[in-house]
């Protein structure tokens, strides 16, 4: 039997643990992201490079899954956020109250993280089972592809090459039913067009593929001694809802009236 610890074992994941450098990057992604859906539209460069929010976040959940202490702690306090985050998603991306955000995918595949690490009677196996049954009533963001990217890089966090290659397998995964990127800054992809260039390239340059612009972020280790305070983790999420409300009142001129008309 191995003499390492199971801490320790957990203690070896690879890829970029600065989760601080990670989410604040990552908020700034999701910024873009959001302008361009309801304040800048009709750019999709700002769509792309929003596409790269979701994976760093979902890095940072497996690696705070491994790092935490109490992942009961963890998990209340992302369901508190995602709740008070809800309204002002919905105010901020005319979503419904039954659209739910992020930080409730988040949610959900933490619980399916901690029924692995846990097993007790067999949590393993109901625990991700019964948070992809509760996809049948609740509509998560991103849904089943959003948790089973978390769960894929779960599984391969202790193998960097493991890491790399499960991600971009599931990026063109991903990509695959999305549109394709075939002009960026005006410029056109070109040589997606050279004899020879495969599927597996224009696959690469499809809206949700491109994911695989984060994976350098990830897979890298970096040591910025950037630290964010716990709270303020939480808090850049409803932070950033409420600047963006403000911006279609400012840009678009967005009534107060309108934006609650979705409650």
């Amino acid at each position: 039997m191995s003499s390492v610890s199971l801490p320790e074992r957990r203690d070896s994941i690879q890829g970029n643990t600065d989760t601080s450098l990670l989410k604040t990057l990552a908020l700034i992604f999701m910024l873009i992201d959001h302008i361009g859906a309801r304040v800048i539209t009709g750019v999709p460069e700002l769509r792309i490079i929003g596409r790269m929010a979701f994976p760093l976040y979902a890095w940072c959940l497996v690696v705070g899954s491994v790092k935490t202490s109490n992942p009961w702690k963890y998990a209340f306090r992302l369901l508190v956020m995602a709740v008070v985050s809800q309204p002002l998603y919905m105010m901020a991306l005319q979503h419904k109250i039954t659209d739910l955000n992020i930080l409730f995918t988040l949610f959900l595949a933490l619980m399916a993280i901690v029924g692995i690490q846990k097993q007790f009677c067999f949590s393993q196996f109901w625990a991700p089972a019964l948070c992809y049954a509760a996809l049948a009533f609740l509509n998560v963001d991103y849904g089943w592809k959003g948790i089973t990217f978390i769960l894929l890089l779960y599984a391969v966090r202790n193998t960097r090459m493991g890491l790399i290659a499960a991600y971009m397998a599931f990026a063109l995964f991903w990509g695959s039913s999305s549109s394709s990127v075939n002009t960026l800054f005006g410029m056109q992809l070109t040589f997606l067009k050279w004899p020879g260039v495969d599927g597996l390239l224009k696959a690469l340059f499809r809206l949700q593929g491109m994911v695989w612009l984060s994976l350098p972020l990830i897979a890298i280790p970096m040591h910025s001694d950037f630290r964010m305070p716990k709270w303020l983790g939480y808090a850049l999420y409803p932070m950033h809802l409420v600047l963006l409300i403000i911006l279609r009142m400012l840009i678009n001129g967005t009534s107060l009236a309108t934006l609650l008309a979705v409650f």
